[in-house]
Parts: C-alpha cells; sequence; structure tokens
C-alpha cells in the first residue's frame, strides 16, 4: 500500500469533496463542520465513495473492518460487505453492552472515549480502520490503540476527508498508522 496518501490528486477527490456541505459553527462556535450526508444521500455519488475504498482495498490480505462511531459506521459497513469481511463497531462510551475495554481521547473541541467489546477482533487480525474524517486524529488513534491492545494489526486507516490544518493526519502518521484519505479541505 502507498504511505501517508492525501489526495485531490486522486480520480474523482473533487467530486467527493464538492459535495461535501460545511455548516458554520456546528457544533460550536469556530468550528467548519464537514458534512458528509450530501454524499450518502446522492446514489452516484455513494456508489463512487465505495467503490473508491473498495477498489483499494479489495486485493489486500484483511481479516475485518472495523468503523468508529457513528458515521464510520455507515462507510465502513457498506465496505466491510462488498469486501465480504466481518464489520467491527468501535462506539462511543456507554453505547456496547458486553465487556469493553476503553481508550480516551482530545477531540478539537473537548475529549471522549471509545470503546470495543473485548472479543471484536483476535490477535494476529488484519484491520482496516475507517471513519468519515480526520481532524485532530484523536479519535482514529484511540481506535487503532483499541485494536492493538487485542493484539490486531491496523493495516491502514482510511477517511473520506483530512483535514490537515488540524494536524490529524499527521499525528496518525507519526504513530506509524498508514492513513488514505479520499479528498482534503487544506485551504478551503
Amino acid at each position: 500500500m502507498n504511505k501517508s496518501i492525501s489526495n485531490n490528486a486522486l480520480p474523482n477527490a473533487n467530486y467527493i469533496r464538492d459535495r461535501i456541505r460545511t455548516v458554520a459553527d456546528w457544533p460550536q462556535a469556530g468550528v467548519m463542520f464537514r458534512d458528509i450526508t450530501p454524499l450518502l444521500q446522492d446514489k452516484k455519488t455513494f456508489r463512487l465513495l465505495v467503490d473508491i475504498f473498495v477498489h483499494r482495498y479489495m486485493d489486500q490480505k484483511l481479516d475485518v473492518v472495523a468503523g468508529i462511531d457513528a458515521r464510520g459506521f455507515i462507510l465502513g459497513a457498506v465496505v466491510a460487505y462488498e469486501l465480504n469481511l466481518g464489520f467491527v463497531p468501535i462506539r462511543k462510551k456507554g453505547k456496547l453492552p458486553f465487556d469493553t475495554i476503553a481508550e480516551e481521547y482530545e477531540l478539537e473541541y473537548g475529549s471522549a472515549t471509545v470503546e470495543l467489546h473485548a472479543d471484536a477482533c483476535q490477535a494476529g487480525d488484519r484491520v482496516l480502520l475507517i471513519d468519515d474524517l480526520v481532524a485532530t486524529g484523536g479519535t482514529m488513534i484511540a481506535a487503532a490503540n483499541l485494536l492493538k491492545r487485542l493484539g490486531a494489526e491496523v493495516v491502514e486507516a482510511a477517511a473520506i476527508v483530512d483535514l490537515p490544518e488540524l494536524g490529524g493526519s499527521k499525528l496518525v502518521r507519526d504513530q506509524h498508522i498508514e492513513l488514505f484519505t479520499v479528498c482534503d479541505f487544506s485551504g478551503h
């Protein structure tokens, strides 16, 4: 796999980016929220988005796809289905009904905790980790740490959007986690 890919150079990256809605001052003042729901609402755009990920990973040896609560569930579950793999949800604290392990992390506007079922994957499992975007990197790193604590290998982390000005993609890569994103919002 290519290390450190964040591209507006990918075919269709601009098409995808142009269909992401920006909501100013949500969930709090000063935050420019990148809303992927328009990507999901349009059947052509949603199919293209899924196909970008499926084509990237279809020849990789993977055991499971892990998606991060909540928008990572949408893409992650579809990609897992298309790759004929199982899906593992990484949830916000208090949402999983069985024995869990937890990891706290910092957001650009606070802190949070994610959890994973203690039996979600096995030692040696090769995992694709998916979320909708990389902002400060805290969520992605916390999720990867949970998987690693269970003995799994995060083959690559993937997201639709990189927000490089927040520094998260650099932090993810500094943790030796390969990262793929479809598009970024640098300078936007």
